[in-house]
């Protein structure tokens, strides 16, 4: 086998342990490493929880000797000290000679300094191979790096004719359980979840992770269940009830208001948090919320509301990628429509690009981002 064939295979195995860390690794990126010397795999590892061993710890634990060895890493090393050590160092020290790097970390606190630390002390080092395909595993943080936000994604269950719940409001159920399912996979991937008191209030919504109901394997179960995703509900005069099952204690909860509120709303449980935002062109400020959730290190944030919410997100522009469930079934024009977009001419249309449509189960996924 050729070096380059070498490499390339070595960077798809890290990129598949990376893809392990996608439950709970967050804040961090969730990296990926496979140590090789004379063509054989000596070491693997991938990010663990925060606090815990980086991917390159993990690989260089698993080999114990590592001297001479080239390093396949999915991110750059880090060259900073944050709750772990430098991994640029660490792997300095073991006796790498070799660095493979997928890509250059966009956190400004390493950008290009941990490959060029390596390359100082004598190690090789390459940047950029499957880059595309490492970018894809963590856009969330990608996008946080670069433009001081997450990725925010929407998800929406709609039948054939494209009604979200009945004039009454009832929507439970309009997709089946694979749907479902899928759907905890996402909460289970974000950082955040975020919605409106109006959700709130009509389905006393939980928004938790369910491990009985995520369909992994014990040990992707196991990850999954490390964390629980921040809740957040966009409640302008606070009238998220204490009981509520949004502020049980079995997840992490912030409350979103506009101000003059704090002192006069409800007693809230222990733990939950509230946040004053300043009122915006559609309500509560969205693009201080982003900023605020990003200041919380916010990679992903999953958006499970009602119409209105997800209508103004995506007018702002602060809305990446549209997960829509369709069911085979017919609501009727009396029922509530996808997204509220007061749109009058056709020329106003919003154009989506269709990046993926799959079944699940009985129902179709489809994933579509907004042409800006």
């Amino acid at each position: 086998m050729s070096t380059a064939d070498l490499d390339t295979r070595m960077m798809a195995r890290a990129l598949q342990l990376a893809r392990r860390g996608r439950y709970w690794a967050m804040p961090n990126p969730h990296v990926g490493c496979v140590l090789v010397r004379d063509g054989h795999v000596i070491g693997e590892g991938y990010t663990q929880p925060a606090g815990g061993n980086h991917a390159e710890i993990e690989a260089l634990t698993m080999a114990g000797d590592a001297r001479g060895a080239t390093a396949y890493v999915t991110l750059e090393p880090c060259s900073h000290r944050g709750k772990t050590g430098p991994c640029a160092e660490a792997l300095l020290a073991a006796g790498v000679s070799r660095v493979v790097a997928a890509m250059e970390d966009p956190n400004p606190e390493v950008s290009g300094r941990g490959l060029a630390r390596l390359q100082a002390a004598g190690v090789e080092v390459s940047c950029g191979l499957l880059q595309q395909e490492a970018e894809r595993v963590i856009p969330g943080f990608i996008a946080r790096m670069r433009r001081g936000r997450g990725r925010v994604r929407a998800k929406l269950a709609m039948s054939l004719d494209g009604r979200t719940a009945m004039a009454s409001g009832e929507s439970q159920w309009i997709t089946g359980p694979a749907a479902r399912q899928d759907v905890q996979r996402l909460r289970a991937m974000s950082c955040a979840v975020l919605t409106g008191v109006g959700t709130v209030l009509a389905d006393d919504c939980a928004l938790t992770v369910r491990p009985d109901e995520l369909g992994l394997d014990p040990a992707s179960t196991a990850r999954a269940s490390v964390r629980q995703p921040l809740r957040v509900v966009l409640d302008s005069e606070l009238r998220t009830p204490a009981g509520a099952r949004v502020c049980s204690v079995a997840a992490p909860t912030l409350i979103c208001h506009r101000q003059g509120l704090a002192a006069s709303g409800p007693v809230l449980p222990a733990g939950v948090e509230t946040l004053t935002l300043p009122h915006g062109t559609q309500g509560l400020d969205l693009a201080a919320l982003m900023a605020a959730l990003s200041g919380r290190q916010c990679n992903e944030i999953l958006v499970e509301s009602g119409p209105r919410l997800v209508g103004a997100l995506l007018q702002q522009g602060l809305l990446d990628e549209l997960i829509i469930y369709m069911a085979p079934t017919l609501m009727g024009d009396l029922a509530r429509p996808l997204l509220q977009l007061p749109l009058q001419r056709m020329a106003d249309k919003v154009a989506l690009e269709l990046t993926d449509a799959r079944r699940v189960g009985q129902d179709w996924r489809f994933t579509a981002v907004p042409r800006h």
